[in-house]
């Protein structure tokens, strides 16, 4: 089982970036994924949860109406767009698939513990 996480880079403050979250060896269908961020020096953070049964979606009161998750089963890719970024959203982004989880829709949705696979992450820098 692999996720690759992809698409971060260098943007000017109130840019906007596109996050992949590729996975592998699994069906996609049958995992909730997970968005987190991590800067030097602190805790790894739940950016955002997306369900695999029933469309439910979380976001982290920080980055709601500026994030938005989608994903394609198909191409067992998740998306996370980010829009009007802030330097305070630099760090390194890591998506992570979580069998378990039915709903997401509060911030247990995104405890590190429950999630199964990781990605490497990709790092995400807001310049101000």
């Amino acid at each position: 089982v692999q996720l690759q996480a992809s698409g971060g880079g260098l943007v000017q403050s109130g840019g906007s970036l596109r996050l992949s979250c590729i996975a592998s060896g699994v069906t996609l269908g049958d995992y909730a994924i997970g968005w987190f961020r991590q800067v030097p020096g602190k805790s790894r953070e739940g950016v955002s949860c997306t369900s695999a049964s029933d469309s439910s979606v979380w976001y982290t009161d920080s980055v709601k109406g500026r994030f938005s998750v989608s994903r394609d089963n198909a191409k067992k890719t998740v998306y996370l767009q980010m829009n009007s970024l802030k330097p305070e959203d630099t760090a390194v982004y890591y998506c992570a698939a979580n069998l378990m989880r039915r709903r997401c829709d509060t911030g247990s949705s995104v405890r590190l513990y429950e999630y199964d696979y990781w990605g490497q992450g990709t790092q995400v820098t807001v310049s101000s």
